[in-house]
């Protein structure tokens, strides 16, 4: 009984730093705030989780893992990668944000393991890809994986405007899979 207790309260502080991180960024963060809405108290946080960068380092690596389980990685057929990379953001904008403070508070910090295996991972698979002819070869991987990153979520990090001249997200989503096609060809 006690574990269950245990598991619920650390999925409610990790929900709850979730919210708090996306909206306010690793140093704007409050671990009172993150608490208060987990119904615990700071002790217990610091308990489960460190200290507030050791459990943002949770919360981030939670957040890869489910974008992965969610939209997974084929080598074979990256202009789909690039829609369901769209529409996984379009879903959960703060998935992103999470992703956008973390590159912007940690730029030369201690890079997470979530994100070593993920990207060495998806580098193998193109490295594989290319060998076997089905990814061009004009782009070295990590060049490639960059720029299929930055095409799927470009809408989600322009100006709102560009959103509301094109409100249909079907419509974003394919132009997005067709210049992804682009650069393949």
């Amino acid at each position: 009984m006690q574990q269950r207790n245990a598991d619920r309260t650390k999925a409610r502080i990790l929900e709850a730093a979730t919210e708090e991180f996306a909206a306010r960024g690793i140093a704007g963060a409050r671990v009172g705030r993150i608490a208060e809405v987990a119904g615990c108290n700071k002790a217990m946080l610091y308990a489960y989780f460190g200290n507030k960068d050791d459990l943002f380092d949770a919360v981030f690596s939670a957040s890869v893992d489910k974008f992965l389980d969610e939209v997974g990685f084929d080598v074979d057929d990256l202009p789909a990668y690039a829609g369901r990379v769209f529409d996984y953001f379009e879903a959960h904008p703060e998935r992103l944000r999470l992703s956008t403070w973390y590159r912007l508070e940690r730029p030369d910090g201690q890079p997470l393991e979530a994100i070593l295996a993920v990207n060495q991972s998806r580098l193998e698979e193109l490295q594989r890809g290319m060998r076997r002819r089905v990814v061009p070869r004009q782009f070295t991987p990590v060049s490639l994986l960059s720029l299929i990153q930055a095409i799927a979520t470009s809408w989600s990090s322009m100006n709102p405007e560009y959103s509301a001249a094109e409100p249909n997200a079907t419509v974003r989503r394919r132009a997005v899979v067709m210049a992804v096609q682009k650069i393949l060809s």
